[in-house]
């Protein structure tokens, strides 16, 4: 028979050891980092399912492939020099807002006011050296799944000025990612191919009529991105 105690901790609305401070922290640190990296990597089932598969494309050069707007770069803390800058560089703006709007003119902060609040400021720097994986862009809009392509999957090292990148290309983006979310997230997961396919299908159509003059011309995307097995 469970104790009372035992009995308590297994009715809390969180886990047992959260109450522990170091401990929890932890966990709950590691749970973060695990559903970043997981995210990350998850558009790689892809590679198992019923679409064509993304087809890596390799660079190798200067750094010139964005991870997935801007070269590769990482947040560090202030230092002296940091802080100096982004000071001169804040009154430099005020004094332009001023010489713009001298009807409306701005106080401008000290110098050493604007240091202090800039210590406490993080700065972006470019990457040296580091790998860097981008996982797939998109977001949702209208509803859950009104998807949305905004970039893909890309893999970089940078050494210095040099970069090493793998980038993963699929026809149509910008439908290709739309139907493999669908088919991913609004379809029940122990239904066979066929049938998760059909749901998809029935979430999001994503049959588009272009327009070229007289002419109509009306394209079902999901041809364009299944394997010939599965059309």
């Amino acid at each position: 028979m469970r104790s009372k105690v035992f009995q308590r901790i297994l009715d809390k609305p969180f886990p047992w050891y959260y109450k522990i401070p170091k401990l929890g922290n932890l966990i709950r640190q590691a749970e973060v980092k695990y559903k970043i990296l997981k995210a990350k990597f998850e558009w790689m089932g892809v590679y198992f399912s019923p679409f064509k598969a993304p087809v890596p494309k390799f660079y190798v050069g200067k750094v010139a492939v964005g991870t997935p707007h801007f070269y590769p770069r990482k947040w560090v803390k202030a230092t002296p020099k940091r802080a100096t800058e982004a000071a001169l560089k804040e009154i430099k703006r005020f004094e332009a807002w001023n010489e713009a709007n001298k009807d409306k003119p701005r106080r401008i902060p000290s110098f050493e006011e604007l240091y202090k609040d800039k210590l406490n400021y993080q700065y972006v720097v470019d990457k040296k050296i580091g790998f860097d994986f981008v996982g797939l862009g998109y977001k949702t809009k209208w509803s859950d799944t009104d998807y949305r392509f905004e970039w893909n999957p890309v893999w970089s090292f940078v050494f210095f000025k040099w970069q090493i990148a793998v980038s993963f290309k699929v026809p149509h983006p910008e439908h290709y990612w739309v139907c493999w979310l669908t088919y991913k997230n609004n379809t029940y997961k122990q239904s066979r191919t066929r049938m998760k396919i059909h749901k998809a299908k029935e979430v999001n159509p994503e049959v588009w009529t272009s327009s070229f003059g007289d002419k109509k011309e009306t394209v079902c995307y999901w041809d364009k991105v299944l394997k010939n097995k599965w059309l």
